[in-house]
């Protein structure tokens, strides 16, 4: 390979993007790349000197990291926000959505997007492509966040191109449903 910077400098934006959506945390995430991305110079002899087969082998490297990592912190417990089941006044608790959904149907007219605005939008994205089976997620934020064309997702999981937009279709039309008071455009 002759230019690993500038193969690194074109992907790995692509692929910390696309292992966010896929649920990692941002730090976790840049460490996959790195790992992945060291893998690569290790096999750099072995590797064809093109963006598209570095690209898809750093995805698929990428994707085993990732479920390597899942695997390996299954076993450890972690716990979630704690809170009271009481927290309104007067014993009266409100729907998360409830008081979001509103505030969202003015989004447009703001300038600005607040950190619990983002906060709760990125939550309900994660929630939404963790609902998504896999199949379906990979194609999706394989085409959408990480940029690869169809073709390239049809080589690197091994289906067809019309395999691969049947499967980013399904994905955006059961996202549309699950997230529609949201209304979002995918």
């Amino acid at each position: 390979m002759k230019d690993m910077e500038k193969l690194y400098k074109s992907i790995a934006p692509r692929l910390t993007n696309w292992l966010v959506s896929s649920g990692s945390q941002y730090d976790e995430a840049c460490d996959i790349v790195q790992n992945t991305f060291l893998k690569i110079w290790k096999m750099r002899d072995d590797v064809r000197d093109d963006a598209s087969s570095v690209s898809g082998l750093a995805f698929t490297i990428a994707r085993n990291l990732r479920k390597n990592l899942v695997r390996d912190n299954s076993r450890l417990t972690f716990v979630g926000d704690i809170r009271d089941s009481d927290d309104g006044i007067g014993g009266e608790t409100e729907s998360p959505t409830v008081g979001m959904t509103a505030h969202l149907d003015a989004l447009p007219q703001q300038r600005e997007t607040s950190q619990s605005d983002t906060e709760y939008l990125r939550k309900r994205l994660l929630e939404a492509f963790a609902k998504l089976p896999p199949i379906l997620r990979d194609a999706y934020t394989m085409f959408q966040v990480g940029e690869m064309s169809v073709r390239d997702i049809a080589n690197q999981t091994g289906v067809s191109e019309n395999l691969v937009k049947v499967r980013i279709f399904r994905a955006k039309e059961k996202l549309k449903v699950i997230l529609a008071d949201l209304h979002v455009t995918f």
